[in-house]
């Protein structure tokens, strides 16, 4: 066997063993919460992710109520915007889709001169 080889193996099971570890630290809350892991890793570095998801009933997620006002003016803000800057989507020459906008400053949300 070679010393890559060896190597190789040596990593393979560091990821593993840190992908082991890092989904056998947290518990669910009973019945109240979905989890969903992972791990990436190359040679010795290895970066895991755990996201958690509350269901509806959870005061951890309830939101607070629409202020009608602040809608209001974010609508108008928004409007506002469009008028001035007329978003439009053009390919470039690589084929990659790009915002152009008609004012100066709308790429940053500047909504007045």
């Amino acid at each position: 066997m070679s010393n890559s080889w060896t190597v190789n193996t040596m990593r393979l099971a560091t990821v593993a063993l840190f992908a082991l570890a890092a989904l056998g630290t947290t518990q669910a809350n009973a019945g109240s919460a979905a989890r969903s892991s992972s791990c990436v890793g190359s040679g010795f570095a290895v970066s895991c992710s755990t996201n958690w998801r509350w269901d509806e009933s959870s005061p951890r997620t309830s939101l607070a109520p629409e202020d009608p006002k602040l809608t209001a003016e974010a609508a108008e803000r928004e409007a506002k915007w469009v008028t001035r800057c007329k978003p439009v989507i053009r390919q470039d020459r690589y084929g990659v889709r790009r915002y152009h906008y008609a004012a100066p400053g709308c790429e940053f949300g500047k909504a007045e001169d």
